[in-house]
């Protein structure tokens, strides 16, 4: 049995930092996605998380701020290019 490698947590920290500048800062609705996503990153890379990928942990976030301000058009705003999304949010 192979045990997966749990990264510090000054690395996981490091990781999300660079992964959020692909996420930029906005109004509410888009601040409210950077938060969600910091956490449940650090959650997935941590000793307790699945290893969700940095898009599955977006997909997540998106799809909690949006069931959180159903009656808003929020369009989150991310780098393409960078989190690979199957389909456009």
């Amino acid at each position: 049995m192979v045990k997966k490698r749990i990264p510090r947590l000054a690395e996981m920290t490091q990781t999300v930092r660079e992964e959020l500048q692909h996420i930029p800062r906005g109004d509410a609705q888009q601040q409210e996605l950077r938060m969600l996503y910091q956490v449940l990153r650090m959650k997935s890379l941590g000793r307790k998380g699945k290893g969700e990928s940095k898009e599955e942990v977006l997909k997540e976030a998106i799809a909690s701020v949006k069931e959180w301000k159903p009656n808003l058009d929020f369009k989150p705003q991310y780098d393409e290019d960078y989190f690979k999304l199957l389909a456009p949010e």
